[in-house]
């Protein structure tokens, strides 16, 4: 199977699935500024409102959301630190 696109692997991933809002915001933010300029996070968010808000928050906060994945019972969302 060969792709045009090469595969990123994330820095860091986190599963936060079963977190309500704003808990699941407030805990990739806390992670984001702890990582590197420049380094990729993937979080797993539940359908409903944690997509609906999380990557618009994200955005709103000066974060570059590089991709959102629909993985059929959850999202992948790739998040970049800005450098």
């Amino acid at each position: 199977m060969s792709s045009d696109r090469p595969v990123v692997i994330p820095d860091i991933q986190m599963d936060l699935r079963g977190t309500p809002c704003p808990i699941n915001f407030v805990r990739t933010k806390l992670r984001l500024e702890q990582m590197s300029p420049g380094s990729l996070l993937e979080i797993w968010l539940d359908p409903g409102e944690p997509i609906e808000q999380v990557p618009d928050s994200l955005t709103m906060e000066g974060y570059n959301v590089e991709q959102i994945e629909d993985r059929s019972d959850f999202f992948a969302v790739r998040i970049r630190v800005p450098a």
